[in-house]
C-alpha cells in the first residue's frame, strides 16, 4: 500500500532508512547492504530524493554520503510516517528540536548538559570520538546507552564523558581534543547551556 503511495519499494526503504536515522549519513554501498536492494535502483531513487530536496549529499574522505535534509519543507510529516524507533541513535535524534523530549531521553544517564554525535554518526573521520557526553552522569547507565548504540550500528562506538567544569575549561584553553571534536562535523542532540559557543 505505502509503496504504491510513494512510487516504489526501494524509495520507501530509503525513506525508512534516512528518517529512522536522521543524524546519520550513508554511502551508496552501505545503503544497498542495509536495505537489500540493487545498486542501480538505489542510485536512481537517491537521485530522485536529491532532486526533490528530501536528502542532501556531501563528499567526505573521497566518498559521497547521503543524509536526510532536516530543513526540508515536509520533514516533520515524513518523520512521523517513516521515523519509527529503529535505533537508540534515532530515538534520540528524532527528538532534536524538542528540547524537553531530548532531556527526557538522557535523564536516565544522570544530569546531562551536552550530547554531541560526531565521527561514525556524521561520517567525519577527523573527530576523535563518535559520542561526547558532558555532565554528571551514571557510568553504568552511559555504558548501557553506548552498548545499545553499538548493537544498533554493528560497530564499536568511541565515546568520551566529561564533567561540565572540565569541558568549559578545556574549551576556553582551546584544548586539542575538544577543539578537534567541535571543528569536525557534529550533530548536537542536547546543549542545555549553549556550551558549544563557550
Amino acid at each position: 500500500m505505502i509503496e504504491q503511495l510513494f512510487g516504489s519499494k526501494t524509495r520507501v526503504k530509503l525513506l525508512k532508512l534516512f528518517y529512522g536515522n536522521p543524524n546519520r549519513a550513508f554511502y551508496v554501498r552501505e545503503i544497498t547492504r542495509k536495505i537489500g536492494e540493487q545498486i542501480n535502483s538505489v542510485r536512481r531513487e537517491l537521485s530522485n530524493l536529491l532532486n526533490v530536496g528530501i536528502i542532501t549529499s556531501d563528499n567526505t574522505n573521497n566518498k559521497l554520503y547521503y543524509e536526510v535534509n532536516q530543513k526540508y519543507e515536509y520533514y516533520d510529516p515524513l518523520l512521523t510516517i517513516f521515523g519509527g524507533k529503529s535505533s537508540a541513535a534515532s530515538k534520540s535524534s528524532n527528538k532534536v528540536g524538542t528540547e524537553e523530549g531530548v532531556e527526557e531521553e538522557f535523564k536516565a544517564l544522570g544530569h546531562v548538559e551536552l550530547v554531541v554525535f560526531s565521527g561514525l554518526f556524521t561520517s567525519d573521520a577527523s573527530s576523535p570520538v563518535d559520542v561526547l557526553i558532558v555532565g554528571n552522569v551514571n557510568k553504568n547507565a552511559v555504558d548501557k546507552y553506548i552498548a545499545s548504540l553499538e548493537e544498533d550500528e554493528g560497530k564499536d562506538i568511541n565515546y568520551s564523558v566529561m564533567k561540565l567544569d572540565d569541558f568549559i575549561y578545556r574549551s576556553q584553553i582551546r584544548d586539542r581534543f575538544v577543539t578537534k571534536i567541535l571543528n569536525s562535523k557534529t550533530h548536537i542532540l542536547l546543549d542545555r547551556q549553549g556550551l558549544i559557543n563557550v
